[in-house]
């Protein structure tokens, strides 16, 4: 059986966030969210204690699973029903909480091979009931729920039986892949033979590749590697007209790319059971430095510049000055973090390079490949930096960023507990606008607050960059009960910094997909005609609407036709 995450927060049930050991952490969220959070959290609920309805699964349906991929891999048990309802975005979490269920799946279908998954795609379709396809329910924008009003029966698919590397294609550095392989186990079997595919997005530890495509996926190293969409090569997606296949070629001209299609389409077209994506030899030499830039003008800057030089890091990262203030609060007592902001080096700082300790901004550079070529693209990126006025502060905490870049989830699920509801948004605009839009949206973050009558806090970092802009990621957070009539007030926050990317020149999102929470602001971002295109092609190839109906572009499903 797969192991899952917790029911009703991230990551494994021996694995949580706690403060005890950050002295400044407490002091910083009293100071700015007016929350105090060094008392006892509050406790999950009781499973026991959830209202939890009958599975609806016809007998025929049932059988037809059965015959599919075993009884053994038909799971109608509440709890495997319940961790497959949702996902893992903030709104999830809450109505978890609140014993708010939605929706459930009424059965678990765990194929175990691409000719199980269209038996099961088959045998769903012949019963019209719903299909969603299922990773590592990290999806943090409602890709995983059903519609709430679904009278059909509802199977979420999941893959984490189709979980292994194939064949890898060492002259043309490619792998064929299972989609249901989580993030860990990939990189490992990849590793194993001295590959690597380079995509570490927050969720990695999680995460499928499946889903990774199924999302359009960014990595914390895509500088490198690229996104998702630049990795993957080819798909094979069991869809109701058959197995797409595409092929693994450079480059071709076939008219739309039916590749292009699949990626980011969140189930509506099909269940992904195989990619082929770009590998590339673990490097010689890898490492993270630490940079501090007196203000975020300077550091946007020199992100730009560094994007239009001949250096080529693997990571480019910078944080706001509230960022920057809130990771260091979160270091250990005597870490590297802590270290390098000794009282000597703040006093360098402010008196020898003239830095307002308020206004500075941390940054992690990342560097790989051969020695020589990590040594000559230091140079190139520490001169970028000099002309900026940063500071190089070795790789103490480079060290740190890799061994704690997977854990916000954790501090989110800690605060829901303590009180205070925080989430994330992100978007990618050009370096002509990133200025701009990163204090538009920071205002209408505070003037929202305001408006809602709470004590906000927002705070942003650069991840990723590009030839002609970047990613922006922010995160905000404030007080709140942490119920149903509490997410009034997210909503405000939330629906205030997304209309904010629209309106000052950005994407919806990034890398977190649209599912139902972005899907408002689709026609913005593609246009009206650009959404028609995208449900003519969902219509056509799902009619029935069987296939994750709503995400994206909501769906009707068609009525008895008329006599």
């Amino acid at each position: 059986m797969v192991e899952h995450m917790k029911w009703w927060g991230w990551g494994r049930e021996s694995v949580s966030f706690s403060p005890a050991d950050k002295p400044a952490l407490a002091p910083f969220i009293r100071k700015h969210i007016g929350l105090d959070v060094t008392r006892p959290p509050a406790q999950a609920p009781a499973f026991a204690d959830l209202d939890i309805a009958d599975p609806i699964l016809p007998d025929a349906l049932r059988d037809a699973l059965t015959s599919a991929v075993g009884a053994e891999h038909v799971h109608t048990e509440t709890l495997e029903r319940v961790v497959h309802a949702y996902g893992k975005s903030l709104r999830d979490l809450v109505r978890v909480r609140s014993g708010d269920l939605g929706r459930l799946p009424d059965a678990v279908v765990y194929p175990g091979g691409e000719d199980e998954v269209r038996a099961v795609l088959t045998a769903a379709i012949d019963a019209d009931a719903v299909v969603i396809p299922f990773g590592g329910g990290t999806n943090i924008s409602g890709s995983l729920e059903a519609p709430r009003g679904e009278t059909r029966p509802v199977l979420s698919v999941d893959l984490g039986r189709l979980d292994r590397v194939l064949d890898i294609d060492t002259d043309a550095r490619l792998a064929r892949v299972q989609a249901g392989a989580l993030g860990p186990d990939l990189e490992a079997q990849l590793n194993a033979l001295g590959w690597t595919l380079g995509h570490f997005p927050d969720s990695f530890s999680h995460s499928t590749l499946g889903g990774w495509i199924a999302t359009r996926s960014s990595g914390m190293q895509s500088d490198k590697y690229g996104d998702i969409a630049d990795i993957t090569k080819a798909v094979r997606v069991v869809t109701p007209a058959g197995v797409l296949a595409t092929r693994a070629v450079p480059s071709q001209s076939t008219g739309p790319s039916v590749r292009e299609m699949i990626l980011g389409s969140e189930g509506r077209l099909g269940i992904i059971t195989e990619a082929t994506v770009q590998v590339h030899r673990v490097p010689e030499e890898r490492t993270i430095l630490g940079y501090f830039f007196p203000t975020w003008d300077e550091a946007l800057l020199a992100m730009r510049e560094i994007a239009e030089s001949e250096a080529a890091p693997s990571v480019t990262r910078v944080a706001d000055p509230g960022e920057t203030r809130f990771s260091l609060a979160t270091s250990k007592k005597g870490s590297a973090v802590t270290a390098l902001v000794s009282k000597g080096l703040k006093q360098y700082l402010a008196r020898v390079k003239h830095f307002d300790l308020e206004r500075m901004c941390l940054s992690f550079i990342g560097f790989e490949g051969s020695s020589g070529h990590v040594r000559t693209q230091r140079k190139f990126v520490g001169d970028i930096v000099k002309r900026h006025g940063g500071v190089c502060v070795g790789t103490g905490p480079g060290q740190l960023y890799d061994q704690k870049k997977f854990d916000t989830p954790y501090i989110r699920d800690f605060l829901l507990g303590q009180g205070a509801l925080a989430d994330v948004s992100e978007t990618a605009t050009s370096w002509s606008q990133l200025a701009s839009l990163y204090t538009g949206v920071v205002a209408r973050a505070h003037k929202t607050f305001d408006e809602i009558g709470v004590q906000g806090w927002i705070m942003a970092h650069l991840s990723h960059s590009y030839h002609s802009g970047a990613c922006l990621y922010f995160t905000f957070a404030f007080a709140s009960p942490v119920t149903l009539d509490g997410l009034e007030r997210y909503d405000a926050v939330k629906s205030a910094i997304q209309q904010g990317f629209i309106d000052l020149g950005g994407t919806l999102s990034h890398h977190h997909a649209v599912g139902l929470e972005h899907a408002p602001w689709l026609a913005d971002d593609i246009s009206p005609a650009g959404v028609s295109l995208v449900t003519a092609l969902f219509d056509g190839i799902d009619p029935g609407h069987n296939l994750n109906p709503g995400k994206i572009i909501p769906s009707v499903v068609p009525g008895p036709a008329a006599d």
